[in-house]
């Protein structure tokens, strides 16, 4: 459980939070007549002014299209579009640039690596590990690809604290796993698992794993090499960066033994109708004419993150979940779904006879807005009996004072449902 500290303690002293603030124009905004208050970063966090720049600027100055045009727009396009793999190989310290494929997203870097290495190493009787806190984008495709193959999905218990059970864990893993696939950090509890452990362990079972980053990118270190994980991906979305793009990390033997994902475009090296043959990594996984304005603007989201320190940002979200949890729990009636040691800034909670989709009605009335519902995570809120829960998520431009308009409101709203 996140720490309890007092109200002064809600500041930080190398974060200027006002002056992060000025740089988000959609935060100055009133909805249904009051201050915007942002607690809905899980599902997407808003974007820096460097990043509606970038966008604007791509579309206004450098538009076209990249790698193979022999004019300066393309020129410019193309190293803006290659600078950018090149921040995030630094940001999660993989070995070289050409180790990171671009993606539409989390999504798609988890079936990427499903229609491919899954499809390449799994046979019959072979067996999948997730865990059962896992968002449906893990879940889904590795079911799909284990009902057409005969494999076996095996989920790893959690506690009611919401942390994995390791032991039960260990007992899974066995030469049958061919893969390990988990959440770094819960969307629905904020749960950061250990995944050093988790990795270690599955190597040496002989299975490979991937760790889904889309809610620990913006928050915790990342490394990659440190880590020796197989696959890692994330969305630009959840990093303060445009929707629509994101990336896969893999070491490059296992990329280079994987068979493209589709085909077209880029990702060929020769053609002929007998026989195609492929571009090398990480060309032969980026068909088509890829996102290019959005992928040059994750870059100015990479920046932005590197600038503000990660450090801090975490810091600065755990002293607001801390702050929130303390005072939340403290309300009559309201019970905090999640409550791991540790954690990112993500607090999940019901209201005893409210129903969560009514509870997010209300306070979107007050000008805030959180997430209701099983934000995608519909196994994990069946094994805590609910159909969802209120979700209020915290970014590194949010403030102590609109987490009191949250507590006010859930006060108001726990005090009239159970009167």
């Amino acid at each position: 459980m996140a720490q309890p500290i007092n109200d002064n303690a809600v500041t930080n002293a190398t974060l200027d939070v006002q002056a992060i603030r000025e740089r988000f124009p959609i935060l100055h905004q009133e909805v249904n007549g009051k201050p915007l208050v942002y607690f809905d970063n899980a599902a997407t966090n808003q974007k820096p002014d460097t990043v509606i720049e970038s966008l604007d600027n791509y579309y206004r100055k450098d538009n076209s299209n990249i790698h193979r045009g022999a004019h300066t727009l393309a020129d410019r396009a193309t190293a803006e579009y290659e600078d950018t793999r090149k921040a995030l190989k630094d940001f999660v310290n993989a070995n070289e640039a050409e180790e990171i494929i671009f993606t539409r997203g989390t999504t798609e870097g988890i079936n990427l690596v499903v229609q491919t290495y899954g499809r390449m190493v799994l046979a019959q009787g072979d067996e999948v590990i997730i865990s059962a806190m896992e968002h449906h984008s893990n879940i889904v495709p590795w079911q799909m690809l284990c009902e057409e193959r005969g494999a076996i999905l095996k989920v790893i218990p959690i506690t009611d604290e919401g942390e994995i059970i390791m032991e039960e864990y260990l007992k899974l893993l066995s030469p049958k796993t061919k893969i390990v696939a988990t959440c770094h950090a819960s969307n629905a509890l904020g749960t950061v698992n250990p995944v050093e452990e988790i990795i270690a362990h599955a190597h040496k079972a002989g299975a490979k794993v991937l760790i889904d980053g889309a809610q620990s990118c913006a928050h915790l270190p990342l490394d990659v090499q440190a880590l020796d994980v197989d696959f890692f991906v994330g969305s630009a979305h959840k990093m303060y960066g445009p929707t629509g793009t994101g990336f896969l990390y893999g070491k490059r033997e296992l990329l280079e033994a994987m068979p493209p994902f589709m085909g077209g475009g880029e990702m060929i090296k020769e053609v002929t109708f007998e026989k195609t043959t492929y571009n090398d990594i990480p060309y032969k996984f980026e068909p088509g004419t890829p996102n290019i304005g959005d992928v040059i603007a994750f870059k100015k989201a990479v920046d932005f993150i590197n600038e503000t320190g990660k450090e801090t940002i975490a810091a600065h979200e755990e002293a607001l979940l801390a702050y929130a949890t303390e005072k939340i729990s403290a309300i009559k009636g309201v019970t905090i779904v999640g409550q791991a040691t540790h954690k990112v800034g993500v607090l999940s909670f019901v209201i005893d006879n409210l129903h969560h989709f009514d509870v997010g009605m209300m306070l979107d009335a007050k000008g805030v807005a959180v997430r209701t519902g099983h934000h995608c995570t519909q196994p994990l809120m069946a094994r805590f009996g609910l159909e969802g829960t209120v979700r209020a998520s915290f970014a590194v431009y949010n403030t102590k004072d609109e987490v009191d308009t949250l507590i006010e409101g859930v006060e108001r709203l726990a005090k009239l449902a159970n009167r």
